[in-house]
C-alpha cells in the first residue's frame, strides 16, 4: 500500500501543532499586561483517532462553546486561557497578593505618581493601608519610614481638596485633615490610617502623640472623664472612638479598623501598666494591666501581663496573690517561664524552700528540652499586641534565663539550706556544663546569677569539702590553680589614692572600682589562686596530712604578698 507523504506530513504537522497548543504555559501576571501565548494555525478536519464528534465544539474564554469551523478550513486557534488564581483571602475577607513587594508596593507607587483626585483616593488610601500591614507582617516589627508614607498619603488628600500640605508635622497633618478638609467619603479610609499612626506612635512609646490624635478622631474637644476611675484618658478615647461603618462597595482590606482598635486598646493598656511598674506607681500598674489582661490579645501576651501582675502584686506585699496570677500565666501559656523563675522568687520570700527549689528545677528541665513551635501567637492579624509594647522592663523581666544560671541557683539554694549532697550534685553538673563549651558560658551583666567561673570552682571545693570530699575538693582548686598561674604578675602594685580618671565600669559588685580594669583583673586572679591554696590547705588538714597543708597555707601567703599596697602620697613625698 501506498502512502502518500503529503498528507503524511500534514498529519504530523497537525499532531505538533496540537501539542504545542496543549503545552502552553499558562501563568499569573500580576500587572495589567495579560499573558497571551503565540496561536498557531491549525486545521480542522474529520475527526481522527478515535476522537468523537462531540468534542467538535471549542469551549470559549467565557463559558460558552464556539461553533466548529467548517471542515477543510484554515483558522487561527484562540489563545490558551489565562490561569487566574482565586485570590487568598484574608482572615477578614481582604484579598492577600502572592508578593507584597510586587503587587500592593508597585499598586502604591502607580497610584502615587498620578494627580491626587477624591474619586481614586479611597483606593489609594487602601492600598497604602495593606502594603504597610504587609510590610510590618514581612519584618515582623514596624519598619522605619511607615510614618513617611502615612505623610505622604495625607498630603495627597490634602492636595485633592486644593490645600497645602508642606512643612507640616504629622501631628498638623492630622489636625488639618481631620479638622479642616475631611471629605465625607474619605472617612472610613482616614480612620483606618489613623489606626496605623496610632500603632506606629505606641510602638514608639508616644502616648501623648497617640492620646491627641484619637481625640481629633473621636471629634472630642477636650480630656475625657475617666470611665471607671482607674482608666486614663488615652483608653477612654479609645474606647469612645467610633469607627466609621465600611460600604459593601469598599476596598477590602487585610485588617480591619475595629480589631485594630481592640489590639490598641489592649496595647495602651499594657504599655502603661509597664511604665508604672518601671516608675513605681504600683496601684495604676495593677489597674491598667488588669484591664490590658481583659483585652483582644494572643495567650502569649496574655500569659505576659498575668506574669507582670504577679510581680506588681508580689512588689505590693501580696506574695499569695502573685503565686495565682504566676500559675495562671503558665496555665495560659506554659512556655512563659519567667513566670515559672518569678514564682521560684516569691517561694523564697516565702520561705518555702521545698517548693523554690522543685520550681527551679522545672525551669532547669523546660531550658534544657528543645523549644516547641510557639503557638500562642495569633496569626490571623498582621498588626498584634507583640509588635507594639516595647520597654525596658518588658525586655528585663522576660529575658530568657540560660540553663547554666538556673543550674547555679539550684546549686547555691541547696547548700544555703543545709542540702549539701544536691549542692554537690548541682556544682558537679555545673563544672561539667561550663567545661563543654562556650555555648554553656553565660555573658557577664549586671543582671546574671551566674559568677565568674573560678567563683563557682571554688563554692564547688566548699560544697565538696564540706561533704567530706576533701580529694575531690582538692582536684577542683588544682583546676583554678592551673589556669590563673600564666594571669598573675610577679608584683602587683596598687595605688590606694588612684584618681577615677583610670576607673572603668565593670560587673554590677566588683570590689574597688577606683583601680584600673587591668589591675583589677589581676587583683582578682590573685584572690582566687590564693582562695584555692586555702582551700586546699584545710582539705589536707582533714586528711591529717600535716606537711602538704603547710604547703598550701605557704604558697597562700606567697601569693597574697604579691600585692603591694602603695599610697600615692608617699610616693609624691618620695619624689
Amino acid at each position: 500500500m501506498k502512502v502518500d507523504s503529503a498528507s503524511t506530513r500534514y498529519s504530523l504537522r497537525l499532531a505538533r501543532d496540537a501539542r504545542a497548543t496543549s503545552n502552553l504555559p499558562l501563568r499569573r501576571s500580576l500587572s495589567n499586561r495579560p499573558f497571551r501565548p503565540p496561536a498557531p494555525i491549525t486545521a480542522s478536519g474529520p475527526e481522527r483517532g478515535g476522537q468523537s464528534a462531540a468534542r467538535g465544539r471549542c469551549p470559549r474564554g467565557d463559558g460558552a462553546e464556539a461553533p466548529s469551523p467548517r471542515p477543510g478550513a484554515l483558522r487561527r486557534a484562540e489563545p490558551a486561557p489565562r490561569l487566574e488564581a482565586g485570590p487568598a483571602r484574608g482572615p477578614l475577607g481582604g484579598r492577600l497578593p502572592a508578593r507584597v513587594d510586587g503587587g500592593e508596593r508597585r499598586a502604591g507607587r502607580g497610584l502615587a505618581g498620578l494627580p491626587a483626585a477624591l474619586p481614586s483616593l479611597s483606593l489609594e488610601l487602601t492600598v497604602l493601608y495593606n502594603s504597610l500591614l504587609f510590610a510590618v507582617s514581612e519584618s515582623d516589627g514596624l519598619v522605619e519610614g511607615e510614618g513617611e508614607r502615612i505623610n505622604h498619603g495625607l498630603i495627597r488628600v490634602l492636595e485633592a481638596c486644593g490645600v497645602s500640605g508642606q512643612d507640616l508635622s504629622t501631628e498638623e497633618l492630622w489636625q488639618k485633615v481631620l479638622q479642616d478638609v475631611t471629605p465625607e467619603e474619605l472617612c472610613a479610609p482616614l480612620h483606618r490610617l489613623g489606626a496605623l499612626q496610632g500603632a506606629v506612635w505606641l510602638a514608639a512609646n508616644c502616648l501623648g502623640s497617640v492620646t491627641g490624635l484619637f481625640r481629633l478622631l473621636s471629634d472630642t474637644k477636650g480630656p475625657l472623664p475617666c470611665a471607671h476611675g482607674g482608666e486614663n484618658e488615652l483608653l477612654a478615647l479609645l474606647k469612645a472612638w467610633s469607627v466609621p461603618v465600611e460600604g459593601d462597595t469598599s476596598p477590602l482590606v487585610v485588617q480591619s479598623t475595629k480589631d485594630l482598635k481592640e489590639i490598641l486598646w489592649t496595647s495602651a493598656a499594657f504599655l502603661q501598666g509597664l511604665q508604672g511598674l518601671e516608675a513605681g506607681n504600683l496601684p495604676a500598674a495593677l489597674s491598667l494591666l488588669q484591664a490590658a489582661a481583659s483585652g483582644f490579645c494572643s495567650k502569649r501576651v496574655l500569659a505576659q501581663i498575668y506574669t507582670c501582675i504577679g510581680c506588681c502584686t508580689q512588689q505590693m506585699g501580696k506574695p499569695q496573690t502573685a503565686l495565682q496570677h504566676l500559675k495562671r500565666a503558665l496555665q495560659v501559656d506554659f512556655q512563659c517561664l519567667s513566670a515559672l523563675s518569678q514564682a521560684a522568687l516569691v517561694y523564697r520570700q516565702l520561705g518555702e524552700t521545698d517548693a523554690e527549689l522543685e520550681a527551679l528545677a522545672l525551669l532547669y528541665k523546660a531550658l534544657e528540652t528543645p523549644a516547641q513551635e510557639a503557638v500562642s501567637i495569633d496569626p490571623c492579624f498582621l498588626i498584634r499586641t507583640e509588635l507594639l509594647v516595647h520597654t525596658p522592663a518588658l525586655a528585663s523581666l522576660f529575658s530568657r534565663s540560660h540553663p547554666s544560671e538556673v543550674k547555679y541557683l539550684l546549686a547555691q539554694r541547696c547548700l544555703q539550706a543545709g542540702r549539701v549532697g544536691e549542692a554537690v550534685e548541682h556544682y558537679l553538673d555545673l563544672l561539667a556544663l561550663l567545661q563543654e563549651g562556650p555555648q554553656h558560658q553565660v555573658p557577664l551583666h549586671g543582671r546574671s546569677a551566674l559568677p565568674r567561673i573560678p567563683e563557682v570552682f571554688l563554692e564547688a571545693a566548699s560544697a565538696l569539702e564540706q561533704l567530706g570530699r576533701y580529694q575531690d575538693a582538692i582536684a577542683v582548686c588544682e583546676e583554678i590553680i592551673s589556669r590563673t598561674g600564666d594571669l598573675i604578675p610577679e608584683t602587683l602594685r596598687i595605688e590606694l589614692d588612684s584618681g577615677a580618671g583610670g576607673e572603668a565600669p565593670g560587673r554590677a559588685g566588683s570590689p574597688s572600682p577606683g583601680i584600673p580594669p587591668q589591675q583589677r583583673e589581676s587583683l582578682r586572679c590573685i584572690v582566687w589562686r590564693a582562695a584555692a591554696y586555702l582551700h586546699q590547705g584545710r582539705a589536707w588538714t582533714r586528711l591529717a596530712e600535716s606537711k602538704e597543708a603547710i604547703t598550701r597555707f605557704t604558697r597562700c601567703l606567697n601569693v597574697l604578698l604579691r600585692v603591694q599596697l602603695v599610697s600615692a602620697a608617699s610616693i609624691a613625698v618620695r619624689r
